[in-house]
């Protein structure tokens, strides 16, 4: 990639900026609406245990990102290491993956959005549009998402500092959120109530394990921004790193605050067991510090993905692979706006989808972020081998066998999603996935060789 084509970006995120996008990116709306799930699924120390192994397989790709991040801290991430190592081809398809995670997670926010308000009892079913895998949708309930999709989009065309200004006011009320849970299982929890430990065995255990991977994306917007962010190389590998342990940490307790706080009936009835059992700990008054604390996280997840699918568009137009409309700045906010649009518009269309989206979003999201991960680590592996000068500010010890276990962690991660798996992905998640990859294919075709 031409280094100069990116110069007008400005240098202007400091280190808290760099954190409260990474952590918000990964702590979106699933720990509220999808924690009970979880637990159903694998039991509360099994959900524990998930998440830690996924949670591990991520920190070794993390180490893997934070060295080459500290390495070529340019615009793009992915898109620069994998086309540096892997050629315009594999360096698309790794792109283009992570473009497909970035997008799926805004339009799943947006649908999150109207569901959030809906526990707040405010009345969204105005004028009956269609109906979608049982689910009728409405257009009040789909302005919801459409609206703030517009909303977001505008904030990040204006400028960068103003979303990260944003991210770290709404980062701070999420983690306000996670205190009160914390608090009421301290004082009102039973480890009774968290039992079984251990349900459905080892596949339940995998069943929220193929789910995990969605959750833990987000690290992986500081590469993105790197050429936006003022602090030295190296602390782009720490602050990685960092980013990811603290979700880690972050999901682990929420799941052991709603298992000790939530009976069997309210995980089987609830919509949103966190909040549930919140109030179930502290009153309704905890439960709504909770919706709150999960509109937060809807917000901050969204904002960094904006921020991060954009850059990556951005990248990917300035090596000639997609449309050079979208590697422009704008010439007032310095901001590569088409792609920002580009990300906005397609969060205006998810609400219309309906509620069922949320989990083929997750699914299918997962699926690419697993792709995208395996050929990073194939790039880090690649340039370990034909660059062992290039100098690395933030550089591992016993680094190729950390790469080659990054590319077996994906490997057999990415397993659990093929046919014959018992957590296996859907036809009409397979299908949003080809259908992503037939896109890029097009793409490709028509500009990949320019």
């Amino acid at each position: 990639m031409d280094n100069g084509s990116s110069a007008g970006l400005s240098r202007v995120l400091t280190r808290r900026d760099v954190l409260a996008l990474a952590f918000g990116a990964m702590i979106g709306w699933g720990w509220v609406i999808l924690t009970g799930d979880w637990i159903q699924r694998a039991g509360s120390l099994g959900a524990m245990l998930a998440f830690l192994v996924a949670g591990g397989v991520m920190l070794v790709v993390a180490l893997l990102y934070a060295e080459l991040a500290a390495a070529m801290p340019q615009v793009g991430g992915e898109h620069v290491w994998s086309l540096r190592a892997l050629g315009r081809t594999g360096s698309f398809a790794c792109t283009w993956a992570i473009v497909f995670v970035y997008v799926s997670i805004c339009c799943f926010e947006a649908v999150a959005l109207a569901v959030a308000l809906e526990y707040l009892q405010i009345d969204l079913h105005h004028v009956f549009l269609w109906t979608v895998a049982g689910y009728d949708v409405y257009l009040g309930w789909a302005m919801v998402g459409i609206v703030t999709s517009v909303v977001l989009t505008a904030i990040n065309i204006i400028g960068v500092k103003m979303s990260a200004v944003l991210q770290v006011v709404i980062t701070l009320m999420i983690v306000a959120s996670g205190i009160v849970l914390l608090t009421g299982a301290g004082l009102h929890g039973s480890i009774e109530r968290a039992e079984p430990l251990f349900a459905a065995g080892l596949v339940g255990i995998i069943g929220v394990l193929t789910m995990v991977p969605f959750f833990f994306v987000g690290f992986d917007v500081i590469p993105q921004i790197a050429e936006e962010v003022d602090l030295p190389a190296r602390e782009l590998g720490t602050l990685t790193i960092v980013s990811i342990c603290t979700a880690i940490l972050w999901y682990c307790l929420v799941i052991a605050g709603v298992a000790l706080l939530a009976d069997d009936a309210l995980l089987e009835n609830s919509r949103l067991t966190t909040a549930d059992a919140a109030a179930a700990g502290l009153g309704r008054n905890a439960a709504l510090i909770m919706v709150i604390g999960g509109i937060a996280g809807i917000v901050t997840s969204w904002n960094a993905f904006i921020i991060g699918g954009s850059r990556a568009i951005y990248a990917m137009a300035h090596s000639g692979m997609l449309p050079g409309f979208l590697g422009r700045l704008h010439p007032r906010y310095r901001t590569p706006h088409a792609a920002i649009a580009l990300i906005g518009l397609l969060g205006c269309a998810a609400p219309l989808l309906g509620h069922k989206a949320l989990i083929w979003l997750v699914n299918a999201g997962s699926f690419g972020a697993v792709v995208a991960y395996l050929l990073v680590a194939a790039s880090y592996v690649r340039l370990r081998r034909i660059e062992p000068a290039l100098p690395r500010p933030f550089r591992l010890r016993h680094g190729m066998t950390i790469g080659w276990l990054g590319i077996a962690c994906c490997i057999g991660l990415g397993a659990l999603y093929l046919p014959g798996s018992p957590s296996a992905l859907s036809a009409v998640e397979w299908s949003i996935f080809l259908g992503w990859v037939a896109c890029g294919g097009l793409l490709y075709l028509g500009r990949g060789r320019t």
